[in-house]
């Protein structure tokens, strides 16, 4: 088992949602708990953090328009942020008043973003994934799910993976990236007790990379849902990955301190960094957000 190093200083709560913008060379990840937007550079196997955005709430996940506007999932809903630091609300996802909010989320094929949710009132069935379509609707693509996760596509296209993580499972569904079209869930991989899959990406040879949270790994499937590969990671907490640098061949691995006692902390005490690792076969890029027609 191949291990991943230490590739930042600073110590996040909860690491989560690493993006490569390619155009601009610029890794982006995001710390949930304390609402901030991180941009970095790699360098090396190592990221340094150039700049800081702060948000209200929770910070989710964040993704790259081509021109360098940010898409941000805050607490309830969807902001863009514009290269010159300004702010657009987008659509409210989760009702005021809902103990919810945003969770992980993406861009498809074609540039459109998928979010979930995760309760923030105990267990729940009822989480959602959902879509900002190009005429600036919002499309719900699941509505019972214990809470939603990680994202990632086939090659094609035409297969998309997603996360139920208290269910220990990853789905697969036709996609068309063309229409929007989505066909019915399916069992991809059902992880064991104790191990909760988390953020996930797809590399060029179509293999899943999953970030199992609890167990300090990420580990790679086959397009069959074979183990191929294991990361280790000194941190239980792993939270999510990334292909990242030019040639998509360092995997970045976000990790956190949150929901670890005292004595775990001390027995991990790299958790909550970022981890890098170089991979073999390269990322698959990752389609920059194409924002809807205003």
């Amino acid at each position: 088992m191949r291990a991943a190093s230490p590739a930042t200083a600073t110590i996040h709560r909860l690491a989560e949602g690493p993006r490569w913008d390619a155009t601009r060379e610029r890794l982006l990840w995001v710390d949930i708990l304390d609402g901030v937007l991180f941009e970095g550079t790699l360098h090396e196997e190592r990221i340094t953090a150039t700049a800081e955005h702060r948000f209200e709430g929770t910070v989710s996940a964040v993704t790259a328009a081509a021109d360098g506007t940010l898409l941000v999932a805050a607490h309830h809903g969807l902001v863009v942020l514009h290269p010159d630091g300004t702010r657009t609300p987008g659509p409210r996802v989760i009702p005021a008043g809902e103990p919810r909010r945003l969770n992980d989320g993406g861009t498809d094929p074609a540039g459109r973003f998928l979010v979930g949710t995760l309760s923030l009132g105990g267990p729940s069935t009822r989480e959602a994934l959902v879509r900002w379509e190009a005429d600036g609707s919002v499309t719900t693509l699941d509505a019972d799910l214990s809470l939603s996760n990680g994202l990632a596509w086939s090659a094609d296209g035409h297969r998309m993976y997603s996360v139920d993580t208290l269910r220990r499972t990853v789905h697969v569904r036709d996609y068309d990236p063309d229409s929007g079209a989505v066909g019915p869930r399916r069992t991809h991989l059902q992880l064991a007790e104790g191990c909760y899959p988390d953020g996930i990406a797809t590399d060029a040879a179509d293999h899943l990379w999953v970030a199992v949270w609890g167990t300090g790994t990420v580990c790679r499937y086959t397009p069959d849902g074979t183990l191929t590969d294991r990361i280790a990671v000194p941190a239980p907490h792993t939270s999510s990955v990334a292909f990242a640098g030019p040639d998509l061949r360092t995997l970045v691995i976000t990790t956190a301190t949150a929901e670890l006692d005292d004595e775990r902390l001390r027995a991990h005490p790299q958790s909550g960094r970022l981890f890098t690792v170089p991979v073999d076969v390269p990322g698959l890029p990752v389609a920059p957000w194409a924002p809807p027609a205003r």
